[in-house]
């Protein structure tokens, strides 16, 4: 019997992101850059552990935004595009480094890296994946090597969504979605920035969901007081489980202080070639408008935690990939540490980790994260005896296993725990005509109880339930708050607010634009498999 359990989350998500009114579109780079740097070395690890017997398992939420725009053909030839301009460059670079003399030649190692980084993920892309990840996740999902969680349709922020029927669409879409591209229900969901409010389960429960994902003071401060604190899930009165983010891991990997992408041997983000090379060497790797970008070609380390960017010293690869070894070593013996102590702490009851994460984090923000997890996981292997990795489903399936019922404290997990980040002086003029428009779908799903006979009216339903569930995304006022893309954020907010309006109203008066119509189905193709009725009153 080992000491404890350890179950790995990984969160991915993306906003849907698609415009096929451009030729290129500078968002649209989110989804290129998590798929190279993400995506394909997340699939290729697992793959890889698994093969050598590892025996990996974790949980794994693709949300299904990202579910979407993964499978979407236009989105895939235009990351084909960008993934061999982004090599074209790395062959440049070998190049350059070797050509020019002084400081350029101490980043020959570097640019090699990416050289051949870059043509191992071509291959990945076009042989071993045939640009189809969703089929390489659900492979490794039926080998056992990990579970795939869903989401809320399109990552709304369930809290602060006005009605039950809007909230419940968030999860029904979201589950016909899932199983549309998994062939299978799902297990578990990761509630949108883990935010949970009283109520909510009720909806899980009714879409045949065992559990979510909450944050650490969800249980903490849920009454009555939990025996185990966040070392094992409680449920809750209609039986749905909970499991909460350990705050230990998370301080290990995601705090500016102690975590350890901070490590001065890492890469550093924000120093990139698209902002440090010459623009005109740099042309024909950006956009038409010719505005400097990030490109992904980064060649400094961090080097200190004070150290300002023109001060950045020459990214060394080897030494990054042997302090991700040591440091995933550290994080297994510490977590064997963890469920010793809280082993005694339980009475001898064999605590639970839940560690989730954003999977970006793995790859883009921490270059060296995707090492780091293989790495855990060859160690954990070893460790097998002292430790044992599982999903949260896993867990569920114990014999014998008894949850404390508790009521939990409505939470997120973002800034202080609770609702702020997405509703604050910012952000909160969204929520009068998010609320207006969820009101107003749900009176025409009301309306049109069976599905009109004219296929123009179905259509234009469908769209508007589109519209709708677009604009709910928590991206938008995430975005707002940390100004971070605010205009695109706004913009893209308004404008799926505008296409619902355009929509019903045609519905009410019986009277489709067609043209338009066909135009918004063209640029948000989201959930073919959509049913408006989702939103009706029960």
């Amino acid at each position: 019997m080992p000491h404890g359990f350890f179950s790995l989350i990984l969160h991915a998500h993306l906003p849907f992101v698609r415009h096929p009114e451009h030729p290129e579109f500078l968002e649209e780079d989110w989804l290129y850059e998590a798929i190279t740097e993400v995506y394909l070395p997340l699939l290729q690890t697992f793959d890889a552990l698994d093969a050598e017997g590892a025996r990996p398992r974790l949980a794994l939420n693709l949300s299904p935004t990202l579910c979407e725009m993964l499978a979407d053909p236009l989105l895939q030839t235009r990351y084909t595009r960008h993934l061999e301009n982004l090599s074209a460059l790395a062959e440049k670079e070998i190049t350059r480094t070797t050509r020019s003399g002084g400081d350029a030649r101490r980043f020959l190692p570097v640019a090699r890296m990416y050289d051949r980084s870059l043509r191992a993920t071509r291959r990945l892309w076009h042989e071993v994946y045939e640009r189809d990840l969703i089929r390489g996740f659900r492979r490794l999902q039926d080998a056992g090597v990990c579970e795939i969680m869903t989401c809320a349709a399109t990552h709304g922020f369930l809290p602060l969504i006005s009605t039950t029927e809007a909230r419940r669409a968030q999860i029904d879409i979201a589950v016909a979605n899932y199983q549309k591209h998994f062939g299978r229900r799902p297990r578990g969901i990761w509630l949108p920035e883990c935010a949970y409010a009283e109520g909510i389960e009720t909806l899980l429960a009714d879409a045949r969901l065992e559990y979510f994902i909450a944050d650490t003071h969800a249980i903490l401060y849920g009454e009555p007081r939990p025996r185990s604190g966040v070392y094992a899930p409680v449920k809750l009165a209609n039986g749905v489980a909970a499991f909460a983010r350990d705050m230990e891991t998370s301080r290990q990997v995601w705090s500016s202080l102690v975590g350890y992408p901070g490590d001065e041997s890492y890469r550093e983000f924000y120093r990139d070639i698209g902002w440090d090379a010459p623009l005109e060497y740099l042309l024909p790797h950006l956009h038409a408008d010719g505005a400097r970008r990030y490109l992904g070609l980064k060649y400094h380390r961090v080097t200190g935690r004070d150290v300002p960017l023109s001060d950045k010293q020459p990214y060394r690869p080897r030494r990054a990939l042997r302090r991700a070894a040591i440091h995933a070593a550290h994080f297994v013996d510490e977590r064997i540490k963890q469920c010793a102590r809280q082993r005694d702490a339980l009475g001898g009851h064999a605590p639970l980790i839940t560690s989730p994460y954003d999977a970006e984090l793995f790859g883009h923000w921490w270059f060296e994260g995707v090492h780091f997890l293989a790495h855990v996981f060859r160690e954990l292997a070893r460790r097998r005896d002292e430790i044992e990795t599982l999903s949260p489903a896993d867990y569920l399936a114990a014999p014998g296993l008894r949850l404390q019922t508790q009521r939990l404290s409505p939470s997120s997990w973002g800034a202080e725990g609770y609702y702020k980040v997405w509703l604050n002086d910012t952000n909160a003029w969204l929520y009068p005509e998010q609320h207006f428009a969820e009101a107003r779908m749900t009176a025409l799903a009301n309306q049109h109880p069976v599905p009109p006979e004219d296929a123009l009216a179905l259509r234009a339903l469908k769209q508007a339930a589109r519209e709708l569930l677009l604009a709910q995304s928590s991206d938008w006022a995430f975005q707002i708050a940390h100004a971070t893309t605010v205009e695109y954020a706004a913009r893209r907010f308004r404008s799926h607010i505008a296409r619902f309006h355009a929509l019903a109203d045609d519905i009410e008066r019986g009277e489709i634009d067609t043209t338009r119509l066909a135009e918004i189905e063209a640029r948000d193709n989201i959930f073919s498999e959509l049913d408006y009725r989702a939103y009706r009153s029960r």
